[in-house]
Order: C-alpha cells, then structure tokens, then sequence
C-alpha cells in the first residue's frame, strides 16, 4: 500500500494538467461549455449531462481498452497500475497510482465531450473531481452490487483478468462489446 500512496502522490500533480489546459481551452471560448444553467435550461442542461456522460463512458472505455490492447502503452504507462493485480494488493490507493501520462489519458474523454456537448462548466470540473472519488471506489475491493454501476467486483475482476470490464461508471460498453465478466457468476460458478 505504501508502493500504491507514493505512485499516487508522484502523479498527483500532473493530474492537474488536464483540468487546467480545459480551463484555458474554456476561458478562450474554444469550448462548446457555458457558465450559467439558466442559459439552456434545466431541460437541456440535464438533456447534455446525459449525452457528455455517454461520450465520457464511452472514450474511457475506449481509452482504458487500448491502453491494454496497444503492448507500449501498456508496458510503458499502464502496467504501472496493473502492478496491482490481486484483490489484496487493491485498495484505493491503487486507484490514484498511475503512471502521470496514462491517469491523464484516460481522462481525456472528459476534455474532448466539451468539443461535442454543451456542457455546464462547473459540472464539468465536479465530474473530473469526482472522477478521482470513482477510481478509489472501484478500486477498494467492496462490490456494492448495483447493476449497471461498475463497482470494485467488476474492477477487480479486470485486475485479475486484464481482458475484462474496462468500463467507467457503468458496466454498458463492457456489455455492448463483448469484454463483461460478472462478479455475481463467477462467484456462482465457483460454488
């Protein structure tokens, strides 16, 4: 766990890169992001968190997948994370220890849904915070069991097999291309 805090407190401050570059990229106007929910409206608002999640769902899948499939990328930048491959060398430490480059990779998604989706401003830096809630959580080997969330049994799962459940928020993009592993049948078929 002590390997796990240093990772983490080493990449901590590049992590930052991301949402400052977004910052500049939406003080500059290049952004499709807008300040005040009152100028699209509740519908809308909640109409383009929906549709940024679903782009932010989708590119981390993507992201997370390739950093797996593409051998440098893994052996360079995300085999750091994968050190941790047994559910007792998971806590939620190990959701944070990532080589600096692959933790701001796989939050890009969140960077490039601003080019596609308005997107509230401010929800959109609550996300990238609670992006780094998320990782401790699914990394903390406690499955809550809430289907389609991607809780700690699925995560732990793509710890131990490297080929599954490569999934953000939800188990959805696991499901609709074919890399979903269930906690809830293995545990069925180990018994």
């Amino acid at each position: 766990m002590l390997l796990q805090i240093g990772v983490a407190m080493k990449a901590m401050p590049w992590y930052c890169v991301l949402p400052t570059i977004s910052e500049y990229m939406v003080e500059n106007g290049w952004t499709k992001c807008f300040p005040r929910i009152s100028e699209v409206g509740w519908a809308s608002y909640i109409f383009y968190l929906i549709v940024y999640l679903v782009i932010v769902e989708f590119g981390i899948y993507w992201m997370h997948r390739e950093l797996h499939d593409i051998k440098p990328l893994y052996k360079y930048l995300h085999a750091t994370h994968h050190i941790y491959n047994k559910q007792n060398t998971l806590s939620p430490f190990a959701g944070l220890a990532f080589h600096p480059l692959d933790g701001i990779l796989q939050a890009v998604p969140h960077v490039i849904a601003l080019f596609l989706v308005p997107m509230h401003f401010t929800s959109h830096i609550a996300l990238l915070f609670i992006e780094a809630i998320w990782t401790a959580n699914i990394h903390d080997c406690i499955h809550g069991k809430l289907w389609p969330v991607m809780g700690a049994g699925y995560h732990t799962i793509h710890h131990t097999t490297y080929r599954h459940n490569y999934g953000h928020y939800t188990i959805w993009m696991d499901w609709m291309f074919g890399t979903l592993r269930d906690p809830l049948e293995d545990e069925a078929k180990k018994a």
